[in-house]
């Protein structure tokens, strides 16, 4: 790594930690106490997971199609297995690293009694709660809208103790590469590794040919990216109506797979203004924000 270590105080007892290319806020809480030291505990932790993630590098770059890939590390096998979950043999275990640290900070904080924790590593985010908890989550139709468009409760099922859940979006202009055209494809899954691999899925179904889209090779865009030598999108003129309705069915109809499986509970995908959604969105999301 070429920074240092760095953990930064925010708002209610919440904590930044820094290093390198992970920015991971950290919120816990018994019943409605927030607990700064714990989060000060967990952000090591989140150094911790990174390191081990950064050793398991050349390993994690390896596509599924390549038989040998085996992790005994637990990072980097929950990777694995969330991928895998997923399906698309063109991700590789990188797919899921920012939602799997999330994970694991988030585990390693609810394993110790707290009664709420929400993780979020640069919009990926791992939720624990325990009933009666809950959380509001805000979603965007757009990565690079700084603004939320509505937003979507997250509860503890009836006649459940408590509950996890992962939220991940990817898209046109995000962190990551993308192979398709969705400005946002957001997951709900059990855990943030899940749904960092699918949401990674999910907008790359969104691909549709059409003169307004322009891909290059992924390694001409990141000489060090981990899916080199397929197409990715770099730029998305305006686009009919037609071209946007296939682009979310496509997509839809990976999520809807993945839902069928069990692998999420839900997805909302946008490209370019029209949205569509699952069940699990439909009769949640809530479009007044406060």
């Amino acid at each position: 790594m070429l920074t240092d270590r760095t953990v930064h105080p925010l708002a209610e007892g919440s904590v930044m930690a820094e290093w390198g290319p992970m920015r991971l806020s950290i919120a816990s809480f018994v019943g409605k106490v927030p607990q700064r030291e714990m989060n000060l505990a967990a952000a090591e932790e989140a150094f911790d997971c990174l390191e081990r993630v950064a050793r398991l590098r050349k390993e994690l770059r390896k596509p599924l199609k390549n038989k040998s890939l085996l992790l005994k590390e637990p990072l980097g096998a929950r990777m694995l297995e969330s991928v895998h979950a997923i399906g698309d043999r063109n991700l590789t275990p990188m797919a899921a690293v920012a939602g799997t640290i999330a994970d694991g900070v988030a585990d390693f904080l609810f394993s110790r009694g707290l009664t709420k924790v929400i993780i979020n590593n640069g919009g990926d985010i791992s939720v624990r709660l325990m009933a009666p908890h809950s959380v509001w989550v805000g979603l965007r139709e757009d990565v690079n809208s700084e603004g939320f468009s509505s937003r979507i409760p997250l509860n503890v099922p009836p006649k459940k103790e408590g509950a996890s859940f992962g939220v991940a979006t990817s898209g046109l202009g995000g962190r990551s590469l993308t192979c398709g055209i969705a400005s946002a494809a957001t997951i709900i899954a059990n855990t943030a590794s899940l749904a960092d691999a699918a949401a990674t899925a999910v907008a790359n179904a969104s691909f549709v040919d059409h003169p307004g889209v322009v891909r290059r090779p992924a390694e001409t865009m990141d000489t060090q990216t981990d899916i080199a030598g397929i197409p990715v999108t770099v730029q998305v003129q305006e686009l009919d109506h037609k071209t946007r309705r296939n682009a979310i069915s496509q997509s839809l109809a990976l999520a809807e797979e993945l839902v069928k499986r069990g692998t999420i509970l839900g997805a909302m995908v946008a490209v370019d203004g029209k949205i569509g959604m699952t069940s699990f969105f439909e009769n949640h999301i809530i479009t007044d924000i406060l």
